[in-house]
């Protein structure tokens, strides 16, 4: 447990909203920050422990909204290295197909450790395979997640559109609307928190227009209403997912998201590549969250999210590592870094910058993740910080600390803190043996993809 009051002491340099002054530190109490301290003050009231940062960079605890947990197996794996989207899902889905609890309970700790070492506090996974044997991915999830100390956003995804009904996933992956809604009813009513300091949450995610029907995604947002939780869904990836779209349902992506009942605040996005001016615009006016995700787009070859101008109209903007089977990473701090260039190729230098893209990664995902209380370093909020070194020969000769994390490509915290608790020391997670779990992820991937 942590100590009732700790003071962290003099950072190097601390990201805060609108440059709120914080040399002097944070003080955390009870799993919060209590106070943010100006250059030369001190605590109020004495503190049951003091950490020194005067060598640390202090964060927000990033928090990463779309990922796949479960293609931690399969990444870098020859027959889909070179394939774009279509392609990719349709070799791999026979594979997928074949994960086992086991598997998924590795691979589940294979990406939120490498997150959680990236700086990364909350996650969102969108699972939405369940093949036989596989009825309790998501409790398996939820164990994980507990064992890691990290808040998470667990998605009950599906797929309900299979190839004999003209979707592209193999028959045997589907499941029918009524499972879906009432595990996805289960799954709610058994682990779903509410109000600040969550660490568990469920939201509804059918899997993308190409492997789901339309009833499920308009149940799914009916239940979502009902039970106050988010929605969650893939969007505008691809041209070919456009051309799906326009050839099954006569509607463009945004179209057929407005007919489902999904243009809502509620709702958000994975990718959001291929939108015209008109569509960005009523996004916008729903306050849709946009999760963008540079390094699967530039893997893939899909496109570049518009990530300006959808701000520019209300939408809101958060960053995502994707699957590791597209990325094939689960770093949050790379993939940040990530983001700041690929949006400059679009936009120019002047307007992406290093604190931009770290607004993305913590306020702006915690907006689309519906956490008021997450993504600032400010008085209220839960006590989520991560905190990097620069004494790595990488970041040598660097100037501005803030900067440097991202420009100097900073890869793993030395320190991270999820409300008020230590679950990064040192850059090792407490009570993980992770040359132990390396190890026994390396025999399921291999046997994952023994037979193809």
């Amino acid at each position: 447990m942590c100590a009732s009051r700790i003071w962290i002491k003099n950072p190097q340099a601390i990201f805060t909203p609108d440059d709120i002054d914080a040399r002097g530190g944070i003080v955390i109490e009870d799993g919060k920050i209590s106070a943010v301290l100006s250059s030369g003050e001190t605590p109020d009231k004495p503190c049951d422990s003091i950490f020194d940062a005067r060598e640390h960079v202090v964060l927000p605890g990033l928090i990463n909204t779309h990922h796949h947990f479960y293609q931690t197996l399969t990444r870098a794996w020859a027959p889909v290295v070179n394939e774009p989207l279509f392609p990719w899902l349709k070799t791999l889905y026979p594979v997928w197909a074949k994960l086992t609890p086991d598997a998924l309970h590795l691979a589940s700790q294979v990406a939120m450790a490498e997150l959680l070492l990236s700086g990364c506090t909350t996650t969102s996974d969108h699972h939405y395979l369940f093949p036989q044997g596989m009825e309790n991915a998501i409790d398996i999830q939820v164990d994980v997640v507990n064992g890691l100390g990290m808040r998470a956003m667990l998605t009950r995804g599906s797929m309900s559109l299979g190839e004999n009904e003209g979707g592209l996933p193999p028959q045997h992956t589907v499941q029918s609307g009524e499972v879906i809604l009432e595990d996805s009813l289960r799954l709610i009513r058994r682990y779903h928190q509410r109000g600040e300091g969550a660490r568990i949450q469920i939201a509804l995610a059918p899997c993308s227009p190409f492997s789901v029907t339309e009833e499920i995604m308009q149940e799914s947002a009916r239940l979502a209403e009902t039970e106050e939780v988010r929605l969650h869904t893939h969007l505008a990836e691809t041209l070919d997912e456009e051309a799906f779209c326009l050839q099954r349902f006569g509607l463009r992506t945004v179209d057929y998201l407005e007919k489902v009942g999904w243009l809502s605040e509620r709702t958000w996005l994975a990718h959001g590549i291929h939108f015209n001016d008109d569509e960005i615009r009523r996004l916008g006016k729903a306050r849709v969250g946009i999760c963008h995700c540079p390094v699967s787009n530039m893997r893939l070859a899909s496109g570049i999210c518009p990530t300006l101008e959808l701000e520019a109209a209300g939408a809101v903007i958060g960053l995502g590592v994707d699957g590791s089977a597209s990325n094939d990473a689960s770093s949050l701090m790379f993939e940040t870094r990530q983001a700041l260039y690929l949006q400059r190729l679009r936009y120019g230098a002047k307007q992406i910058t290093p604190q931009k893209v770290l607004r993305w990664a913590t306020q702006g995902s915690a907006q689309i993740l519906g956490r008021h209380d997450l993504g600032e370093i400010r008085p209220g909020k839960q006590a989520d910080i991560a905190l990097f070194r620069l004494d790595e020969l990488r970041f040598s000769g660097s100037h501005d600390p803030l900067s440097a994390l991202i420009l100097c490509g900073a890869e793993r915290a030395d320190r991270v803190m999820v409300g008020g608790e230590w679950r990064v020391v040192d850059g090792e997670i407490n009570g993980l043996d992770t040359q132990a779990l390396i190890a026994r992820h390396r025999q399921a991937a291999k046997q994952l993809v023994a037979t193809f």
